[in-house]
């Protein structure tokens, strides 16, 4: 059995229980650690008794250091702080061999088993972003991305997590400042500070918005495969990285600046949405005192801004992409 751990409040609800429904579809023996951030956000994962998860609060989590660090970090610069402190605490709380941190937006659609294997005698797995050309943020952003890291209750992989712990702790903003931009620019000597860093080599690992240019798509019967259109391998696609989604109205949802391809639209985000606002209306017959569980807002003045688009889907990296349900 795998076990991951991952962080989000009410505001990113519907993506957390998405992400977790697509690992046990795909991994029915894998375990979530989740790390509610908020008390509502507690309050209804625990009335939907999920059977793979185990519910976390800040209260049970939090120390006295991460209190006074939460004076004066934002509420998202708070959560990226914390990344490292959750692994830790899961890897210590339950005494596991081994712990995965999954980001909430990351959807899965085949097991994500296959990656962590890939690390072998090696106890820390990271993955690049493997940007394309035109949207390449290393030098800002990283050139690993925190989105799926491994760390095994081993010294070596625990030598790397206090370490980043500590780093986070002491800086963690979002904004770049003297080589550090949030917890990820952290990363980008790790091959080299340690010799314990196995880095992703599985392409369907890790698909987003800023790589998916070099890629097309193809379905097979429910599961999907990439081939990187310059070398010609051909990957299972594993998760997908649903960076930069938001919500603003009954009507419009905004994919992001990345450009998106027809069949990327029509084979991912389509359905994607349509789970997001399925898992939504679920919650709401648990809890309605918020008009949606993903974030985002009901603002009108969205639709009269875009009301040219709205009869169409554009899928021009200049333009802003609507979908319509």
């Amino acid at each position: 059995m795998f076990n991951y751990c991952t962080l989000f409040d009410s505001n990113y609800l519907t993506r957390g229980l998405g992400m977790y429904h697509s690992l046990i579809r795909n991994s029915p023996e894998a375990h979530l650690y989740i790390f509610a951030f908020d008390t509502l956000c507690a309050s209804i994962l625990n009335q939907l008794n999920l059977t793979h998860a185990t519910i976390i609060t800040l209260s049970e989590f939090e120390t006295p250091q991460l209190l006074e660090i939460k004076k004066s970090r934002s509420a998202g610069e708070y959560c990226w702080t914390c990344t490292p402190s959750i692994i830790k605490h899961s890897i210590e709380r339950y005494d596991l061999e081994s712990c995965t941190y999954l980001d909430a937006d990351l959807y899965f659609y085949s097991d994500p088993s296959v990656l962590i294997e890939e690390m072998g005698n090696k106890s820390v797995l990271i993955s690049e972003h493997r940007y394309t050309k035109l949207f390449d943020h290393s030098k800002r952003a990283g050139v690993y991305c925190v989105q799926f890291m491994t760390f095994k209750n081993t010294d070596a992989g625990m030598t790397v997590l206090n370490w980043w712990q500590e780093r986070c702790n002491e800086w963690c903003y979002n904004r770049y400042e003297d080589g550090k931009f949030g917890d990820q620019k952290y990363l980008d000597d790790w091959t080299t500070r340690f010799d314990c860093v196995h880095v992703m080599e599985n392409e369907g690992g890790g698909v987003a918005p800023w790589n998916i240019q070099q890629y097309s798509i193809a379905k097979h019967e429910g599961s999907f495969t990439i081939e990187n259109k310059k070398t010609g391998r051909k990957s299972s696609l594993i998760f997908y990285h649903f960076h930069k989604l938001q919500f603003h109205s009954k009507t419009f949802v905004y994919l992001g600046f990345y450009p998106f391809s027809i069949a990327f639209i029509t084979n991912l985000y389509t359905d994607y949405i349509d789970v997001l606002l399925g898992l939504n209306a679920d919650i709401k017959t648990i809890d309605a005192s918020k008009s949606n569980y993903h974030g985002g807002s009901d603002r009108i003045i969205i639709d009269k801004v875009f009301k040219s688009f709205i009869s169409k889907v554009l899928f021009n990296g200049s333009m802003r992409v609507n979908y319509l349900p």
